[in-house]
């Protein structure tokens, strides 16, 4: 295991840093991890076809995330729901594997539960604890290398700074720590019981916290929740999501693997039933934030993620009144076919059947196009650079659009080589020719290449109006604000002895009272540089620290 994982991280590492072969190094990592923490020793065939198979299909999408936007990333939405569907069908496949023999096989939804349950959270402690290990190990390496290091002996450290080493270490740690778990079966039983053991102990904690805060939100209403500054939906996600771990914690594989004591015993039920109002809320938040700014490829997998609770949420509520005492029962068979068909569902979704950014693109550009969002306040970036060729596609369209705020901005967006280009913090500002954004004074001047340069490095003025001052042939003040609601701030810029490059001197606020200069129009506000007499400490002639005002 160690000598295999240690090879795959070496050629993985030479993969991911080359240039465009981020698929092969995906295939790798994939089919190398699937196969270490699923192969049986009689059975290595069964796990070395499982490991090819989604590694290929993790691979194909990481090659069609590569062309999908501009600035390309193997990491984009269906990479991840891809992973998913590989984590679900881990188990699966294994007990799938175990009972390959008997009729049970060709059912799916029928498959041994206790079998499954062993399975998955053997996965789940396998995994987590050769993380752990790996992570020691790499602290290790590098603890040893700074012993070394301090004698003069280099080469160790020389080795771990060397990327295809330290995957190689990586690589060699966890295929060690899972083929030493999967020798030692009482070892990881006892981890196991140990970590639902734990899980179980906190299920009282967490469901007392979700009873509370749903009984509170009956008398403090919802408006809170809608007015506070963190991510509602995400919140409720996470919360139910912890419901369902616990929930399982406590529940086992079967009446004789319950976690004892009545406290718990309470515990499960109460979580099972808070999924579905968390999924409700977050089902709100999703749709209250939709209505206010549209769809987007994060939205739409959020309310993916939202249907997948809900149905959850749906299965605890049914066992729980179906079941009552019992309800683990009833709950058990149904979490085994959400798990197939969470399965399925996130395997769809990482193929290129459902574009995303179409589907954003489409209903961005109609907010735009009906006048309920306006030019300045498009998520020009966005349509740029999330949502795919459609965004590319609609910009393109735009710029023959017959209203000239949309058209120019469109062109801006196409020619933007980032997205940070188009965004000024909270703002969606496309960025702007300096000569159309700045108002030089006094009257008459103009501006040459290389102060057009100097702005345009370390300005303002591409994204809101601004004012160029000149003062002589030398030196030029700009004012404006870096963002719509922030400070109005002055800088300074002088040119280099010789006609050189113009370079920024330093920047400030405004002075005295920022709230007086928030209403201030630059388009009329008036300009005048007066002199300052400053006092300088001086050190045997020699100025010492900053002049300050006398």
């Amino acid at each position: 295991m160690a000598g295999l994982c240690a090879l795959a991280g070496a050629v993985f590492y030479q993969l991911a840093d080359a240039d465009g072969l981020e698929a092969p190094a995906a295939l790798v990592a994939t089919a190398t991890i699937s196969f270490v923490l699923t192969v049986e020793r009689r059975r290595a065939l069964w796990a070395i076809l499982f490991a090819l198979l989604w590694g290929a299909v993790i691979a194909l999408i990481v090659q069609g995330n590569r062309g999908y936007n501009v600035n390309p990333s193997p990491f984009e939405w269906p990479f991840w729901s891809a992973l998913l569907a590989v984590v679900v069908a881990a188990p699966l496949f294994q007990t799938w594997r175990d009972v390959a023999a008997s009729p049970a096989a060709w059912r799916w939804d029928r498959l041994p539960y206790d079998r499954l349950h062993l399975h998955a959270w053997t996965d789940a402690v396998i995994g987590v604890a050769a993380g752990v290990f790996v992570g020691i190990s790499v602290a290790l390496a590098y603890l040893i290398a700074g012993l070394f290091a301090l004698i003069g002996i280099d080469i160790l450290k020389d080795l771990l700074d060397d990327g295809w080493f330290a995957f190689l270490l990586m690589g060699a740690a966890f295929g060690a720590a899972v083929g030493l778990l999967r020798e030692r079966d009482r070892l990881v039983g006892t981890l196991q019981r140990l970590v639902m053991v734990v899980l179980a102990v906190l299920a009282p904690v967490l469901a007392a916290a979700l009873a509370l805060f749903l009984l509170s939100l009956v008398a403090t209403g919802f408006g809170k929740l809608w007015a506070s500054g963190f991510s509602t939906a995400a919140l409720m996600l996470g919360a139910a999501a912890f419901a369902v771990l616990l929930t399982n914690a406590v529940i086992g594989n079967g009446r004789a693997d319950r976690a004892v004591g009545r406290v718990m015993q309470w515990a499960a039920p109460v979580l099972a039933v808070a999924v579905l109002p968390l999924a409700a809320i977050a089902l709100s938040a999703m749709l209250l934030r939709i209505g206010q700014y549209g769809w987007t490829p994060e939205r739409l997998w959020g309310m993916v993620a939202v249907l997948v609770a809900l149905g959850y949420g749906a299965a605890g509520l049914w066992a729980v009144v179906r079941g009552r005492g019992d309800f683990d029962d009833v709950l058990r068979p149904l979490q085994q076919k959400l798990a197939i068909g969470l399965m399925l569902l996130a395997t769809l979704l990482a193929l290129p059947l459902i574009d995303f950014g179409a589907i954003s693109t489409r209903d961005q550009l109609a907010r735009l196009t009906s006048g309920q969002v306006k030019p300045e306040r498009f998520d020009w970036a966005a349509m740029a650079f999330d949502f795919g060729p459609a965004g590319r596609a609609a910009l393109t369209a735009l710029t023959q659009s017959p209203k000239a705020d949309i058209a120019d901005s469109a062109r801006i967006a196409l020619a933007a080589k980032s997205r940070w280009e188009l965004v000024d913090g909270r703002d969606q500002v496309p960025l702007r020719p300096i000569e159309t954004m700045a108002r030089v004074l006094p009257q008459g001047a103009v501006l040459d290449d290389a102060m057009l340069a100097a702005l345009d490095r370390d300005s303002p003025c591409r994204r809101h109006v601004c004012i160029v001052q000149r003062v002589g042939d030398s030196r030029m003040a700009v004012i404006g604000r870096y963002r719509a609601d922030g400070p109005l701030e002055a800088s300074w810029f002088e040119r280099a002895p010789g006609g050189g490059e113009w370079r920024r001197l330093f920047a400030g606020p405004g002075g005295g009272d920022q709230g007086r200069t928030d209403a201030i129009d630059l388009n009329r506000a008036e300009i005048r540089i007066r002199p300052v007499t400053r006092q300088q400490v001086e050190v045997n002639g020699i100025p010492v620290g900053e002049p300050v005002a006398p």
